[in-house]
């Protein structure tokens, strides 16, 4: 077998594009914004990264159900706000 048949089979079919977009977006942010609000609110310390991580725990998952449901509206409000190309 070779590697170009192992790596097409290991990728999803392109009508995962959505939920995979959303699953990378919403883990990114949610961890980004768990680094700057368990700073903001508790300052960095020897025990950050586990009030990071334990916030991140909460964060990823209503992130991710958040990227699913708002995605739809800002499609169509990128549509009214940007000319479609010609």
């Amino acid at each position: 077998m070779s590697t170009t048949n192992t790596q097409r089979r290991l990728k999803l079919g392109v009508r995962a594009t959505p939920y995979v977009f959303a699953f990378y977006m919403s883990g990114i942010m949610a961890l980004l914004m768990c680094f700057v609000i368990t700073a903001a609110n508790s300052g960095i310390h020897d025990d950050y990264l586990g009030h990071v991580l334990k916030a991140y725990q909460l964060a990823m998952p209503v992130a991710f159900a958040c990227v699913l449901v708002v995605r739809p509206i800002v499609i169509k409000l990128v549509a009214l706000t940007v000319h479609a190309p010609h």
